[in-house]
């Protein structure tokens, strides 16, 4: 038996018992998580350390460095975000609609778990248990697969969750890691479609389009954001400044950071000198095209066609001047990901006509792409954000880790 097919029995075998939990019990288990989390805090630190010196031997940069270290501070903060999936509104079982057929019968379509989920994700320990807590709080059971980087840091996590879950009285197979993180046993994961119902991956572009080209599990695709900011020729010029900036300074290694500007040719004389003056702290790189070249002069790097289609993760914006808020949609639908993009504009019209053609999961009237997250759209936790349209769209909480399922009750009814 594989190493993959032997997790998927297991957590086939778990998901029938966390698939019909209370919401009590799944509370329960939650609130236990949180408390060994706490209580085993300085176990946790001295296994992340381990990770931390590995990554050092292999000369990982301080960026990734800083992702995968936990502190008591950061520890803290995942046995509260348990806390918090406690407060949230359960979804399994939710009614969604219900109908009496004209021979009598009734059919009711209720939220029900997906069943097993797999997730494959980088770097990041909170996200072993973040993943696990959204899965167990909407009835799912649940296979993870980290990055080699933090096996030390995931390890002692899961063992503190299966730890909760027997506490509760659950199998402690309902979550499981992925410890041998070999390229051969990640494929081997994306083929067992007999055990897993839906793959999430979570992380890079790289990781992600290998996990599409690869899978045959289906696959929810996550994260890659190339968004785009959009100035009108109408717009508040120093409201276009704050949103440029927060969208590209205030977290530039996230999805829902901008990483090109599209400037209306009435306002760059204008906008773009405020823009390049507010950056200078954060010593944003600037690659733009000839105009903006003009504009701002030689500090400014040509910006090439690559450039209008990376996602940099880092303090660099490409910008471009554009004729029209219809050349500003071309360049988007061009080169997009379908992530977040936003348009800063007073015109009513034009406002309408951006959200309407453009076609993203996310799309902005003068407000940051940085609110592109479950928490801030009032939906709690979040798995990730959804840039596909089947089956969810958009950020990924709760509800988005379930499926419908009808019910249907006769008294003898026959076709």
């Amino acid at each position: 038996m594989g190493y993959i097919e032997e997790l998927g029995k297991k957590a086939v075998d778990s998901r029938g018992r966390i698939g019909t939990a209370s919401t009590g019990e799944k509370n329960q288990i939650l609130t236990e998580i949180s408390k060994c989390l706490r209580e085993n805090m300085e176990q946790i630190l001295l296994e992340n350390e381990k990770d931390i010196a590995h990554a050092k031997e292999n000369g990982i940069s301080d960026t990734m460095v800083d992702r995968l270290r936990l502190t008591k501070e950061r520890i803290e903060g995942i046995a509260d975000a348990c806390l918090e999936l406690v407060n949230l509104e359960d979804p399994v079982g939710e009614v969604l609609s219900g109908s009496v057929r004209p021979n009598g019968m009734r059919i009711t379509k209720v939220r029900v778990p997906m069943g097993v989920i797999g997730i494959i994700y980088e770097s990041r320990p909170n996200v072993t248990v973040d993943a696990a807590a959204l899965c167990i709080k909407s009835g799912n059971a649940a296979i993870l697969r980290g990055g080699k980087e933090a096996i030390c840091s995931n390890k002692i996590l899961m063992k503190l969750m299966q730890q909760a879950l027997e506490t509760c009285g659950f199998p402690k197979e309902t979550v499981q890691l992925v410890e041998d993180t070999s390229r051969e046993v990640s494929t081997e994961m994306m083929r067992a479609n007999e055990y897993i119902d839906v793959l999430i991956p979570r992380g890079g572009a790289g990781l992600i389009q290998a996990i599409v080209k690869n899978a045959t599990v289906p696959v929810i695709e996550t994260g890659t954001g190339n968004c785009h900011i959009y100035i009108d020729a109408s717009a508040d010029l120093e409201m276009a400044v704050d949103i440029t900036d927060n969208g590209k300074t205030q977290r530039p290694s996230v999805c829902n950071a901008l990483e090109t500007c599209l400037v209306h040719k009435d306002v760059a004389e204008a906008f773009l000198p405020l823009l390049k003056k507010r950056f200078e702290s954060h010593s944003v790189e600037m690659r733009g095209c000839e105009k903006t070249k003009e504009i701002l002069g030689q500090t400014v790097i040509q910006a090439t066609e690559e450039d209008y289609a990376t996602e940099f993760l880092d303090y660099i914006l490409a910008v471009k001047v554009v004729d029209s808020v219809e050349e500003a949609i071309a360049h988007i639908k061009k080169y997009s990901t379908g992530h977040s993009e936003c348009i800063v504009t007073k015109d009513y019209d034009h406002a309408e006509k951006f959200q309407r053609e453009v076609d993203s999961a996310c799309v902005y009237v003068n407000c940051s792409t940085r609110f592109t997250d479950g928490g801030e759209f009032g939906l709690g936790a979040e798995i990730g954000i959804s840039t596909q349209k089947l089956h969810v769209r958009g950020p990924m909480g709760l509800r988005e880790l379930t499926t419908m399922k009808y019910l249907i009750n006769g008294n003898g009814q026959i076709r």
